[in-house]
């Protein structure tokens, strides 16, 4: 599973073959979730209260790159590294 950005210890993938709508996966701390890019809603999983908001920041600065991922993941082509948070 392609690691596209990592930031404050929260880790975001990108799986290839994803039947769902745009989304990634985050992890944190043990817990894992898949979050969409559309609007941020948490599809699946639980990640703590902080880790969430930093994600859906991160998501509003990043989510042409993040879709633009999408779209080459669904053509199996490699995934560009996105820029975390500071």
């Amino acid at each position: 599973m392609p690691t596209v950005s990592e930031f404050y210890g929260i880790h975001i993938i990108m799986r290839y073959n994803e039947k769902h709508g745009p989304h990634f996966h985050a992890e944190y701390a043990g817990e894992k979730a898949q979050i969409s890019i559309l609007n941020g809603q948490m599809l699946s999983g639980k990640l703590r209260g902080r880790a969430y908001r930093l994600i859906l920041e991160w998501i509003a600065l990043h989510r042409d790159e993040l879709m633009e991922n999408w779209e080459r993941a669904r053509r199996h082509e490699e995934l560009k590294w996105i820029e975390g948070l500071e």
